[in-house]
Order: C-alpha cells, then structure tokens, then sequence
C-alpha cells in the first residue's frame, strides 16, 4: 500500500479564512474512517484577492479516501435533496480545487 495525501483548497471571501477555518477546529467525521491517518489545515500567508485554507488529509491508501468520497458525496446529494438543493448566497467559500499526492518520502523524528 502507497501513502496518498488529498489537498482541498478553499478559495475563500478576503477577511473570511478565520471564519472558515473554525469548521474545522473539532475533529469531524473523517477522523474515524478506517485508512485514515492525518488531517492538517493550512492558511496561506499574504494573499491579495482572497483568502486560502487548504484541507490536507492523509491516507494509508488511495482506496481508503475513495470509499471516504463516495460516502461523503453520497450524504451530500441526499442534504440537498432534503433542503431542496438551496445554494447559499452568502457562503464565504468562492471556490474549491482537490488535488491528490502519492506519498513518496516521510522523515519522521529519530
């Protein structure tokens, strides 16, 4: 099995990353699916024309974050339905871009 990282960026309204950012404070429901391993949320420093969070999860393998998406894809589309698939107008997330890593090299501490 090959280590993968996933890395959502959040493309988020200027003065908002905080705001996003406390979502994600609290261990959500990814910390208990099996393969996981690691969440980390990075802010990216000085940006001009918005704010940026990237959501960085790792996996023991690929296959593990693929059941991880389905689920969560699946629970989304069911919310919407529920809601009656209203967007949210004031949300302050502008946009979002997954990119996903093999693991390659990890140096732990000796």
């Amino acid at each position: 099995m090959t280590k993968m990282k996933a890395v959502n960026t959040l493309r988020i309204k200027k003065g908002k990353a905080d705001e996003v950012l406390k979502l994600f404070e609290k261990p959500k429901s990814v910390h208990t699916f099996d393969g996981f391993i690691l969440m980390e949320v990075l802010k990216t420093e000085d940006t001009e024309e918005y704010d940026e969070l990237k959501i960085c999860t790792t996996w023991e393998d690929a296959s593990y974050f693929e059941i991880w998406r389905e689920g969560r894809a699946a629970r989304k589309a069911h919310a919407a339905k529920e809601e009656g698939a209203q967007e949210t107008k004031d949300s302050p997330i502008l946009d979002t871009e997954l990119s996903i890593y093999k693991v390659c090299v990890q140096h732990h501490p000796a």
